[in-house]
């Protein structure tokens, strides 16, 4: 297969790698109907990112990563297959992941750049879930914008929802759907003038009445009151070091930019544990995107959310003058019920 789908930010007669400076980020949304459609445009993309020395990386479904391996035959064996399920865990590890997988092909000049296909997990979601995914891939054009990655994530619109191909388009800048890529027109930027991407925060059902505490300077005595309550709702263990680590990270944060005080309020919702941090404060920047960007190792702030994403399975951040919000959500084992 020869024909090419995608369109290469940099002139394509221009020289090999480690001349010049590297392209920063690409973001592609490929759309396909079938086998043929999906391979047409990515077995091209692979084939010359290793003819220009890219690392390259298939995070793709099952199926696809087989007819990919046969598909570019020996050169599979230059490409790094990945499965999907084991990559789309949550939104903030998936995004550390990438992180680290291109700091680790070009931090040292290995690689000038690097392509990837990411397709991401959409089967099984809730809508809460589907919602802060397709945050995520709003957030990537933020997150990666400064990155040498060429990123083309598929979506098969033959069994995924129309909403979630609707947001494909709002996401990635460019859109593949034929030859060759196109500006989507739909597209929304993560920090868009008309705040496409907030949402405020929707009441949580909790099996229960929740458990709440306010907070000032003693983080210790926070930390044994989210001990305590966690096991009562069934988290414990490595998950509850996790869940208290993460309500540290965020109060430290309130207590800097709220006014020294804040509230805690934990509770079980169905197969979550949900916890909102609030403090009467006002956040010094973008809210909904917070702790996605990874801070520089010279930056004095950022860290602290950008491990907290890392920990939680979903993460919300929502302000408005006088209060913010941040809410953690925790999945529990099937197995887990309270008091156990």
């Amino acid at each position: 297969m020869t024909a090419r789908t995608t369109t290469d930010p940099v002139d394509p007669a221009a020289p090999r790698p480690h001349t010049g400076p590297a392209p920063l980020l690409t973001h592609q949304a490929l759309l396909y109907d079938g086998d043929e459609a999906f391979l047409s445009s990515t077995v091209p993309f692979c084939l010359d990112g290793l003819d220009a020395d890219d690392a390259v990386l298939a995070v793709t479904t099952e199926a696809n990563i087989a007819l990919l391996r046969q598909a570019l035959d020996d050169a599979a064996r230059e490409v790094e297959f990945v499965d999907a399920k084991d990559w789309y865990r949550t939104p903030g590890h998936t995004l550390g992941e990438y992180h680290r997988y291109v700091d680790r092909h070009t931090a040292h000049g290995r690689h000038r750049r690097v392509r990837v296909i990411g397709e991401p997990v959409w089967h099984g979601r809730d809508a809460l879930e589907m919602f802060e995914w397709t945050r995520y891939e709003s957030a990537v054009n933020l997150a990666f914008a400064g990155c040498p990655a060429w990123v083309v994530c598929p979506y098969d619109t033959r069994t995924l929802p129309e909403d979630v191909v609707a947001g494909a388009r709002r996401t990635h800048p460019e859109l593949v759907e034929g030859e060759p890529a196109r500006t989507s027109e739909h597209y929304a930027a993560p920090a868009d003038r008309h705040d496409s991407w907030r949402r405020p925060l929707e009441p949580v059902p909790a099996d229960g009445e929740p458990t709440v505490t306010d907070f000032g300077t003693d983080l210790s005595a926070l930390r044994a009151f989210v001990t305590r309550a966690a096991g009562t709702l069934g988290v414990h263990g490595e998950q509850a070091r996790r869940l208290v680590f993460a309500v540290n990270e965020v109060a430290t944060n309130a207590l800097r930019h709220g006014g020294g005080r804040g509230q805690v309020t934990l509770r079980r919702s169905g197969h979550r544990v949900v916890c909102d941090v609030t403090d009467p404060g006002d956040l010094p920047g973008p809210d909904w995107y917070l702790g996605y960007l990874p801070p520089d190792a010279g930056q004095r702030d950022g860290h602290g959310l950008w491990a907290v994403r890392q920990l939680c399975d979903l993460v919300e951040v929502d302000a408005v003058p006088g209060r913010t919000t941040v809410r953690l959500h925790l999945d529990l084992p099937p197995s887990s019920a309270p008091g156990r």
